[in-house]
């Protein structure tokens, strides 16, 4: 299902040009260069963040749908490409949001990088009696 045509190297790497574009379009916006009217990314950081967190959820939930209808359906194929495109608006909002609050996908990635290795329920624990959750 994957193309290597115009694929950068790496995940993150495609992360982070993706980023540098939505950072690029939240400037544009914010310097008054980018029309909500036309622009789907400057719509987005003209509502601000709570209309931003809406749209996470909506997404989430869309891709949530997508993946039990994948499980469950005889159109396996079609279906797999709907979750793919429902988690590729997911991931695009969460870079949104990350811009929003002026951060970028490689710290995501130096939290994953911090948590390898760590049990997932050792490290929700710790963060349990550390107060963070």
């Amino acid at each position: 299902m994957t193309s290597s045509a115009n694929k950068p190297s790496s995940l993150d790497s495609a992360f982070a040009h993706l980023a540098d574009v939505v950072d690029q379009r939240r400037d544009a916006f914010k310097a008054g260069q980018a029309d909500p009217k036309t622009s789907y990314t400057a719509l987005l950081f003209s509502k601000g963040d709570d209309a931003i967190l809406k749209k996470i959820g909506e997404e989430a939930t869309e891709a949530v749908m997508a993946a039990k209808d994948a499980r469950s359906s005889n159109l396996a194929a079609e279906q797999q490409k709907l979750l793919v495109a429902e988690m590729a608006d997911l991931w695009f909002h969460c870079l949104i949001a990350l811009s929003q609050f002026n951060l970028r996908p490689e710290d995501v990635i130096a939290e994953l990088d911090r948590r390898l290795g760590t049990s997932g329920i050792e490290e929700k624990a710790a963060r349990k009696a550390s107060g963070q959750e």
